[in-house]
């Protein structure tokens, strides 16, 4: 694993169990609390859910893609899309016309 990959557990466990949200998204959430520069990566609608209302911020996958090609990391999230619709991760039409207008594309 990369030397800046930091793996941490959440001091408030009690909080952690008493989330009703798998033990990795539980996980996730409550670190976050416990820091003040989080910005979690959420896809599912549940968790998303949770997160705002402990005003957490976050993206998802399609906002990390959007924001490689803005910062210049990848030319175009075309590509990037097509290749994650050959896979189980579902989005609808309506978000990705969203995402290739934010992207001008």
């Amino acid at each position: 694993m990369p030397d800046w990959i930091e793996i941490s557990t959440p001091k408030n466990i009690s909080f952690q169990n008493s989330l009703d949200l798998e033990a990795g998204e539980a996980s996730a959430i409550a670190l976050a609390t416990e820091s003040e520069s989080s910005h979690l990566i959420l896809d599912d609608n549940k968790v998303r859910k949770t997160a705002e209302r402990l005003q957490l911020l976050y993206t998802g996958t399609l906002g990390i893609i959007l924001k490689a090609k803005n910062v210049g990391l990848i030319t175009s999230v075309k590509p990037v899309f097509q290749k994650i619709q050959r896979t189980n991760f579902r989005f609808s039409q309506k978000v990705l016309n969203e995402i290739y207008a934010f992207a001008n594309e």
